[in-house]
């Protein structure tokens, strides 16, 4: 599905090859699995194909010595063989549910998992009032299992500032934001806001104050309006429509067959990756909380859309606590503070300008981002010159 989905931009990029190669590997990955699933259940599954309908090998010798000591009526000794014989199906029809059975082991257990797993220890009622909508990381520690992925984090987000995190692939920047949004707790330190422990707060209060839009977003088989207006229960139709097209997401939605009214799939499979960004970042805005967090919100979003959509988070954002999660540098460059992960821990933190003066990673990641825009530049300047007809001069 993956592969499907992506097809237009694997075209575009003359990935084809290495795509469909990727795609053919986990296919026969796929299928290697199942066959070695059923080598492994040949032996008893033959076994048991075997005997089931052997019934009568039992039933006539011991039938027939019971009734020849008289133990057994003769007329129960034959409904008994046309019983014995009448059974070979439905066990049959029995052992024919073992895989779905597997399965349901499978299933049930992960089920069981997540009910078994620790709840998060919160209050009914917030404690203690918080008194703004800063945002602090003391000395934060958390791990998967017995790895550990942060160490020692500490941060600090000012209410009503633009804070960006940025780092390598998987420094740790996703479960910080993870965290801050509450959906898991720290195994050491403390994160705040407004002063207060967010383990003091009632997780749904605290709920209503943070707005948090992962780069993975989740789509309900619903209408867009539904999908839209999760971000605050008993909003209108008029205010979400208002908000979509503050969002820049009102006229690709009315280009859909139903408008409003067109169902997003399961996981938002009929829509494309950006525009089910944008509908999620369309339901976060809805929720107006004062504290927002973008990770990797406009991933999939090419760079016209991704300009809508920063201006329209720009003007609704203002006044709030907005966490930016980022690969682009380009698009947090005027973010009031920079914190730099690096490895679990915070490599170093200032504005863009104070984070260049210290040559440092940040530095490196700036330099390796401007040096490949600068060459895709060229080389579209270059394929423009050499196609006039298509306006190659004056793009250049």
């Amino acid at each position: 599905m993956e592969y499907i989905n992506g097809i237009e931009v694997i075209k575009a990029f003359g990935k084809a090859k290495s795509s469909y190669e990727r795609f053919v590997t986990a296919a026969k990955e796929g299928a290697s699995c199942y066959v070695e699933w059923m080598r492994k259940c040949d032996i008893p599954f033959s076994l048991a194909m075997v005997l089931t309908p052997c019934t009568a090998l039992t039933v006539l010798p011991f039938g027939g010595l019971f009734a020849m000591n008289g133990s057994l009526v003769p007329a129960d000794f034959i409904m008994i063989i046309l019983l014995s014989v009448g059974l070979i199906q439905p066990l049959i029809t029995c052992m024919s549910y073992s895989d779905d059975i597997g399965k349901m082991k499978t299933v049930f257990g992960e089920i069981t998992g997540i009910l078994m797993a620790e709840e998060l220890s919160r209050p009914g009622q917030d404690e203690q009032k918080p008194a703004d909508y800063s945002v602090s990381l003391k000395n934060v520690h958390f791990g998967y299992g017995d790895k550990e992925v942060l160490h020692g984090i500490d941060m600090e987000m000012l209410s009503g500032t633009v804070t960006a995190l940025v780092g390598p692939s998987g420094s740790g920047k996703s479960t910080i934001a993870k965290l801050i949004a509450s959906l898991w707790d720290v195994q050491e330190g403390s994160i705040c806001i407004g002063g207060v422990d967010i383990r003091r707060l009632s997780l749904e209060e605290y709920n209503r104050r943070v707005a948090y839009v992962s780069q993975d977003n989740y789509l309900f088989n619903d209408t867009i309006m539904e999908n839209i207006r999760m971000g605050r229960a008993g909003a209108t139709d008029e205010e979400v429509i208002a908000v979509a097209k503050k969002s820049g997401c009102h006229d690709f939605i009315m280009q859909l067959e139903d408008g409003y009214d067109t169902i997003a799939g399961g996981s938002g499979g009929h829509l494309s990756g950006g525009e089910r960004q944008r509908i999620a970042i369309a339901r976060a805005m809805l929720k107006d909380a004062p504290v927002v967090i973008l990770d990797e919100a406009s991933a999939y979003m090419d760079p016209e859309n991704e300009a809508v959509i920063q201006a329209s988070v720009a003007k609704l954002v203002q006044g709030k606590t907005l966490i930016v999660i980022a690969h682009r540098l380009s698009t947090i460059a005027d973010a009031d503070r920079i914190y730099v992960i690096n490895d679990g821990r915070v490599d170093s933190s200032g504005t863009h300008r104070e984070l260049l003066q210290k040559n440092g990673l940040y530095k490196n990641m700036w330099e390796a981002h401007i040096s490949v825009k600068d060459t895709v530049n060229t080389e579209n300047c270059g394929k423009n010159k050499k196609d006039p007809e298509k306006g190659g001069a004056a793009n250049a």
